[in-house]
Parts: C-alpha cells; sequence; structure tokens
C-alpha cells in the first residue's frame, strides 16, 4: 500500500511538473491526465478499494475469531465471593482473566458463497471505473476538438478581417480618386464589424472548450495550458459502411459496462444461494480460558495444636475435659497463585438451528431474487442502451458525412461567385453591397464547413470507439 500511494504520489508529481513546464498538451497527455487527476475517476478507485476491503473480510471469515478479556472491580457490603463461595460483609476486590476462541465449520454455504459475490462485485466494479475512463476520455476528446474547432474558425475570422480591411483601405483610395461614391465604404465597414463579432465567437469558443478541458483533467482555471494543434483533415473511413449488428457485436466485447453489468447478475444469482445459507443450520467449535483473583483469596501456610474444652454429659452430669485439635493457619493467596491455581479451561461444539426467526430468512431469499430480476432489466436496459448510443452514433457519422459533402459543396459554388464578383467590383460593374455578400456567403460556407468537418471527425471517432479502437488525432 505504502509503495502504491508513493508510486501515486511521484506519478502526480511529475504530471504537475509537466503542467507547468511543457509548452503544449496533446490529446494523449490530457487523456493521460485526466486519468490521474479527475474526480469521477478517483471516486471509481475508491470503490475499488472498498470492494477490495470486503473481499478480504469475507475470506477472513474463514478464519478463527480469539478474543481475550480482563476485569477489575469491587464489591461492597454483603456479597458473595465467587473464589470462596461464601457470603461476606466488606469490601473486597477482584479480577478475572481469560480468553476465547470460535471458528464455524459449516453455516449453509454462506461465507464460501460471500467470498464469490465479493469478487465479482470487486471486478465488477474494476470495469465500472474503465468505463468511467472511456466516458472521460470522449469528453476530454470533445472539449479538445472544440478548441481546435475555435482555433481555426479564429484563424479564418482574422484572415477575412485581413481581406476586409485591405479591401476598406482599396476602396478609400478610389473614393478619394474620385471613382468611387463614399457610400460604398460603409458596407465594408459593417462587414469588418461582422468579422470581428466572428473573431469573438471564435475565442469564446476557445475559452469555453478549455473550460470544459481544464475542469475534466482537473486543473485549476488560473493555470495557463495551451494545446498541440494537429492538422484535422475529414476522415477517410466511409460511415455509410459501418453495419450496426458489427459495430455492436464489437462493443460488447469491448465496452466494460457489459461485462461489469453480466458480473452484478452472476453476484445476484450467488446472493440467492448465499440468503438460502442462513436456512441451514450452524455448527461451530469453540474453546474458553480464564482464571480469577480475589483480595479475600487465602492459602494454608501452617498447622498448629490447639487445646480445646469439650463437655459431656452423662446422667446429666457435666464431664469438662481437653480436647487437642489440628487447626489451619491462613494468610493471603498472592496473585499469580491463584491465577495458576484458578486456570480452567473448556472446549466444545455448537448448533444453531434456525427453526422459526419471524420469517426474516425466507424473506430474505426473496428479497435475493427479487434482486436478481432487478438486476436482469438493468442488464437488459444496458445493453439496450448501448445499442441505441451505437445506432446514434451510425446516424449521427452518415448525416456529418452528408453535411461535410454539403458543405464542400456550398465553399466551391460560393468560391466561384466571390470570384465573379470581385472581377466585376475591381471592373467597376458591381456595387460594394453585393460585393460584401458575396464575400459573407464565402465566410458563411467557410465556417460551415469547419465546423461540418469537426463534427464529421468526431462522429466518426465515436464510431472507432465503440469498435475498440483507441481516441486519437492522427
Amino acid at each position: 500500500m505504502f509503495r502504491r500511494n508513493l508510486l501515486s504520489t511521484l506519478i502526480l508529481l511529475l504530471f504537475v511538473g509537466a503542467l507547468s513546464a511543457q509548452d503544449s498538451w496533446s490529446l494523449q497527455q490530457c487523456l493521460e491526465y485526466a486519468r490521474q487527476n479527475n474526480i469521477s475517476v478517483k471516486q471509481a478507485q475508491a470503490t475499488i478499494q472498498s470492494n477490495e476491503l470486503s473481499l478480504k473480510q469475507s475470506q477472513f471469515n474463514r478464519l478463527p475469531s480469539v478474543n481475550a478479556n480482563a476485569s477489575y472491580g469491587r464489591n461492597f457490603g454483603l456479597s458473595l465471593d465467587y473464589l470462596t463461595n461464601s457470603f461476606q460483609n466488606q469490601s473486597s476486590g477482584y479480577s478475572s482473566i481469560g480468553a476465547s476462541a470460535g471458528v464455524t465449520v459449516f453455516a449453509g454455504n454462506q461465507i464460501n458463497n460471500g467470498i464469490k459475490q465479493n469478487k465479482m462485485l470487486l471486478e465488477a466494479s474494476k470495469l465500472d471505473a474503465s468505463s468511467t475512463v472511456n466516458t472521460l476520455a470522449l469528453n476530454v476528446a470533445t472539449a479538445y476538438l472544440n478548441i481546435l474547432l475555435g482555433e481555426e474558425q479564429l484563424a479564418n475570422a482574422r484572415k477575412q478581417l485581413e481581406l476586409t480591411q485591405a479591401q476598406l483601405d482599396q476602396i478609400d483610395r478610389l473614393i478619394r480618386a474620385g471613382s468611387r461614391p463614399e457610400n460604398e465604404r460603409y458596407d465594408l465597414l459593417a462587414q469588418i464589424a461582422r468579422n470581428e463579432q466572428t473573431i469573438i465567437d471564435a475565442e469564446n469558443t476557445i475559452s469555453i472548450g478549455y473550460l470544459n478541458l481544464k475542469q475534466l483533467m482537473n486543473v485549476d482555471q488560473n493555470t495557463d495550458i495551451r494545446i498541440q494543434r494537429p492538422e484535422v483533415n475529414a476522415p477517410t473511413e466511409n460511415p455509410d459502411e459501418f453495419v450496426l449488428n458489427e459495430v455492436y457485436t464489437s462493443a460488447l466485447g469491448t465496452q466494460p459496462q457489459i461485462r461489469a453489468t453480466d458480473l452484478r447478475l452472476e453476484g445476484a444469482q450467488v446472493g440467492v444461494d448465499l440468503a438460502r445459507g442462513a436456512l441451514y443450520p450452524t455448527l461451530s467449535i469453540f474453546g474458553n480460558l480464564d482464571t480469577r483473583y480475589s483480595t479475600e483469596g487465602r492459602r494454608i501456610v501452617d498447622t498448629r495444636i490447639q487445646r480445646a474444652e469439650q463437655t459431656i454429659y452423662l446422667d446429666d452430669v457435666p464431664y469438662t475435659f481437653g480436647v487437642d485439635q489440628e487447626v489451619n493457619v491462613f494468610d493471603n493467596n498472592p496473585y499469580f497463585d491463584q491465577l495458576r491455581e484458578n486456570f480452567g479451561q473448556s472446549f466444545g461444539v455448537s448448533l444453531r438451528i434456525p427453526i422459526f426467526n419471524n420469517l426474516q430468512n425466507v424473506i430474505g431469499v426473496q428479497r435475493a431474487q427479487v434482486t436478481v430480476l432487478t438486476t436482469e432489466v438493468q442488464n437488459q436496459q444496458v445493453r439496450q442502451q448501448l445499442k441505441t448510443d451505437i445506432q446514434q452514433a451510425i446516424a449521427s457519422a452518415r448525416a456529418a458525412k452528408r453535411s461535410y459533402d454539403a458543405a464542400l459543396r456550398s465553399v466551391d459554388a460560393s468560391q466561384i461567385a466571390f470570384d465573379n464578383a470581385q472581377t466585376r467590383f475591381e471592373l467597376g460593374a458591381l456595387n460594394t453591397f453585393d460585393y460584401t455578400t458575396a464575400r459573407n456567403n464565402l465566410d458563411q460556407a467557410q465556417i460551415s464547413l469547419i465546423r461540418a468537418k469537426y463534427q464529421y471527425f468526431f462522429n466518426v471517432k465515436v464510431v472507432e470507439f465503440y469498435l475498440g479502437r483507441e481516441i486519437k488525432i492522427d
């Protein structure tokens, strides 16, 4: 345990040092740091430790129980001296020391079933922790991609602002030359304002993305971190080729929550046998050791001859004569001598047969059977939810591909329209309003393309996750 805690501390220190030293974080580094520090993951690990202790306790139930006891007290007034078995009307002290041991030989197989059930619950909690890590990985990837989306939108918006500003400078020169009316610059000023708003929206997307990422990683919000900016390209895998049954079958073998619910169902079934064990007799072996001491304890230290007068009557005439008697001389019996002399032992066999206990044992079996039914329903719900999530993921990936393809066509068309508008504008055949309209259409198409690309990328990654593949950005 000490080595495990020391290792965890060293890993945490290394991550904290890396957090303050490195310039940028990759997705894998963010995932690993989140696994080490996320609160939900720590809670899952605490549950594992609790179940480990439960398993140890059930295993130790096979061992004998050994207990020692000691007591000391005083009697006042008339009381029974349990050592001399006589009543004494005086103050006296007493003490006792003892030890007892017992071991269960048979208890309806409850100990074995308890161990079996706790092993299943422990393994299920480990799988729950893995499921928590998987969910965390998806959330971290989502936050990471949102930051990349915001940064790409920000770069595009700044580029558009530079182009609009350059166009405004050109219009100003033409206005000063008298070849353009002055009111044409207002359309470009409005376009600059829209570009600036797009920049602010992208900056907000980045800020929110970093906020979510720091929360998932359990990093202080005042800590400045920056992520790496890998190139995110549209997936080459065609979502239309995903087959629901194939993905679902793969997920059944890779998603830990499925195995966890199966183990809980098996554990609930063992729980029925565990509850039935209370209906059987319990056979135990026990043994006891005890000794005691009293301040009134006495021992014979000597004997002496004592002459005593004795009177008898013959024909109503008393005759007195002396008789020698042997008298014991007593002294206080020492403490350890009393403990040795009063040392006793006992052992035996105990059989407890349940006959009628207000139907508690019968109700316990019925409750365990209801737990099995409840767990079976939960098992089906988890499988159904997994299948629903996969259906949604495949549908979302296919829809994202269609949106991405449409966005590509929209950018191509908007680019052609804008190129034509720019040519006509430079020739003086198009006013500024129509020019900025064509420019706005191109900007919106490019923004939509960026969003569609990231949505397409993420949705495909979700399906790949159900196929058991690692979440990463190539």
